[in-house]
């Protein structure tokens, strides 16, 4: 809940949801529907009224600020619309920072390996200055990866991108759960972002409202949507 009083706002209403290990979820609503309260909670950005958060087993609800912050670092990987990659770093550095943060050692063949995934082991040695808007993301993702988390939360991660470089990051995220059995959360407006997922969680005024579970397309979610547009 957000104020208090007459201004008070319940931002999540009795919601219930889980993503199992190595699967692909987006999360879809009009706005105010409360899809980055349910990003920022699940990650432990932010703490719930009430409830209970778990990532990978552990209840984040005991955990001190500190823990809390350790537990992030180390278990959780975030990419957002903005890269929010750091202008003097360059791509290599970027993707080092968590580890750093961490007061752990970047090994170069780790920052290699995830620079490689997101297809861009070439340009290690750029500034985001330097990189297109799509490189800048694929290099927040790397970033997101190298601490090998349990899940990834990503809010509109391609928001920002024209839709070349938006199809080259869902092809890595879907990669991510595929290959290498990541789990991935994502909040998204995009029908065609959404078909990349195993199933969609749609969300109005608080509370979940739908579920489409796959194969799914993009016109599929896109009618789905219109649909709650309409019963709204």
């Amino acid at each position: 809940m957000y104020g208090t009083g007459e201004r008070a706002v319940v931002a999540l209403d009795g919601l219930t949801a889980d993503f199992a290990n190595g699967t692909f979820t987006a999360v879809m609503g009009p706005s105010g529907s409360g899809k980055s309260t349910l990003l920022h909670c699940a990650a432990g950005l932010e703490r719930p009224d009430g409830g209970q958060v778990l990532i990978d087993g552990t209840d984040l609800g005991p955990l001190s600020e500190r823990r809390l912050t350790v537990l992030r670092r180390e278990r959780v990987g975030f990419v957002f619309q903005a890269a929010n990659l750091i202008a003097s770093l360059t791509a290599e550095q970027n993707v080092a920072l968590p580890l750093r943060l961490s007061r752990r050692r970047p090994a170069p063949a780790d920052i290699t390996a995830a620079l490689s995934e997101v297809g861009l082991a070439g340009r290690a040695g750029h500034l985001p200055a330097e990189l297109s808007g799509g490189e800048r993301q694929r290099v927040a993702l790397a970033r997101a990866l190298v601490t090998r988390p349990a899940v990834v939360f990503a809010d509109e991660p391609t928001g920002a991108l024209d839709s070349a470089a938006s199809r080259q990051v869902l092809a890595l995220l879907r990669g991510l759960v595929d290959r290498h059995g990541h789990t991935v959360v994502m909040v998204t407006h995009d029908p065609l972002a959404a078909g990349h997922a195993d199933r969609v969680l749609f969300l109005a005024d608080g509370a979940l409202v739908d579920e489409l579970a796959g194969p799914l397309s993009a016109e599929g979610v896109a009618g789905r949507m219109a649909r709650l547009e309409v019963a709204r």
